[in-house]
């Protein structure tokens, strides 16, 4: 079933924003109910932050890009991944930086999840040129590699993590938190949806793009607005220090996660060249770019944020043109 109505300019603008602003609205009260029902369990503070509130914030890619692979568009599913770590990268952490760069940075959070980024941008990279595609087997190995990582958030302290008391908190009722969470789960998949039928609509019926384009920057942005929401506010609360490995354990999830899934559903998610040769070396140019300043000066700076967000800017206007 597709969600988009053919012929009309208007209404797909329209239905593809209300699949981003379902994907926003939803995808946030996802993770708010997916932290009632952990703490209520009594599950770990450390844990809820490091496993189930990273995939909540991601779960928009996820959804996005499976949805697409299942549809046979590869194009949107990658481009999806690795344009959310582009807009992640260069424009989430570059207008926090520019509103209040990182007075200090530990290198203990930055080093070991670099690392782990950049082993997951080589293996990507490896299986996509010997295989021009991600294949169930390889999807598989994604996964446990970020099975891995979840492991290392839990056992290596971070250097970020803030200290709540939860024991006083106020927290829903159970039965409410689940209930929210099945609905919000629903809302994200036609959100999705919309996002994906009226995404290839607008590509090929009236940009005249590839629908690589509208994926790795609308579709990218669109799924990335609620990190960017949470940065600009926690730079406004001059916070600009917290967060800078959250950014790249977001574009780690979007490697092996948003990847591995519909990898390993379809068995077949195939690269395109330009998404290889192109896209994941930029992205991977701007993490290293990003995480090089903050490991050598250790700590943020505006003309490290102008740069980032001027890289965004000059690789949109050279992807539509």
């Amino acid at each position: 079933m597709q969600f988009c109505v053919e012929g009309s300019l208007f209404w797909t603008i329209a239905l593809f924003a209300a699949g981003l602003l379902l994907i926003c609205l939803s995808g946030d009260r996802f993770v708010d109910a997916s932290v009632v029902i952990a703490k209520r369990l009594k599950i770990p503070q450390i844990v809820v932050g490091a496993t189930i509130v990273s995939i909540g914030t991601t779960l928009p890619e996820v959804l996005v890009s499976a949805t697409a692979a299942l549809q046979g568009s590869a194009d949107i599913a990658i481009g999806n991944s690795f344009g959310s770590i582009i807009c992640n990268t260069a424009l989430i952490a570059g207008v926090g930086q520019l509103i209040s760069p990182a007075k200090s940075v530990k290198t203990k959070s930055v080093v070991w999840r670099i690392l782990v980024f950049l082993a997951a941008a080589l293996f990507v990279f490896a299986t996509g040129l010997i295989a021009g595609r991600i294949g169930r087997i390889a999807g598989v190995v994604l996964l446990l590699l970020f099975a891995l990582y979840g492991v290392l958030s839990v056992k290596i302290p971070d250097d970020e993590a803030s200290e709540g008391d939860i024991e006083n908190e106020r927290l829903p009722k159970t039965w409410v938190a689940v209930v929210t969470l099945f609905a919000c789960a629903a809302f994200l998949y036609v959100g999705a949806k919309l996002l994906v039928d009226n995404g290839q609509v607008l590509a090929l019926d009236y940009l005249g793009v590839p629908e690589r384009i509208v994926a790795v920057t609308l579709i990218a942005l669109g799924t990335s607005l609620p990190e960017l929401v949470t940065t600009v506010t926690s730079a406004i609360k001059k916070q600009g220090d917290v967060g800078i490995g959250n950014i790249i354990g977001a574009n780690i999830f979007n490697l092996l996660l948003v990847i591995s899934i519909p990898a390993a559903v379809t068995g077949n998610v195939p690269i395109s060249n330009e998404a290889l040769y192109t896209d994941l070396p930029i992205a991977t140019g701007l993490m290293v770019l990003f995480a090089g300043w903050m490991l050598i000066a250790k700590k943020g700076s505006r003309i490290l944020g102008l740069l980032l967000v001027l890289a965004y800017v000059a690789y949109s206007l050279i992807s539509f043109m």
